[in-house]
């Protein structure tokens, strides 16, 4: 049997909110996060508005919605892992779908009780030659 890919961590998490402004004050205020610069483009139509702690190791993307979605756990590996997961799950008859985000690649799929994940990878120069 062949050995399952590594995970290196959990890359961030999406939280869902009714009003993303008043979101950001309080998460800047109690957690002490604050809107990652690098990828506050993302967060033009309805994409995610990404905060971080100060030393950039905790992420939340937050979505503006009315509804409760279920949340996405989201993990982080290298360029070369996330070939081994894309293939993993494929070889796994895991349904998937992969996005270039411009800066990154990630791919999603769910368990068998509906609830998100996602693997991503930041080698977005790497993969591109990749997939």
């Amino acid at each position: 049997m062949k050995s399952i890919p590594q995970l290196n961590r959990i890359d961030h998490v999406h939280v869902y909110v009714s009003d993303r402004i008043a979101a950001v004050e309080w998460y800047e205020t109690v957690l002490g996060l604050s809107i990652q610069k690098e990828f506050e483009f993302w967060a033009k139509d309805g994409g995610p508005l990404t905060l971080e702690n100060q030393a950039g190791s905790v992420h939340l993307a937050l979505f503006e919605s009315g509804k409760a979605p279920s949340s996405t756990v989201a993990f982080g590996v290298s360029g070369e892992q996330f070939i081994e997961w894309k293939e993993h799950l494929e070889n796994s008859a895991i349904k998937l779908r992969v996005s270039d985000h411009t800066k990154a690649w990630s791919m999603y799929f769910s368990d068998p009780f509906e609830n998100l994940f996602e693997i991503t990878s930041y080698d977005f120069e790497y993969l591109i030659s990749k997939l």
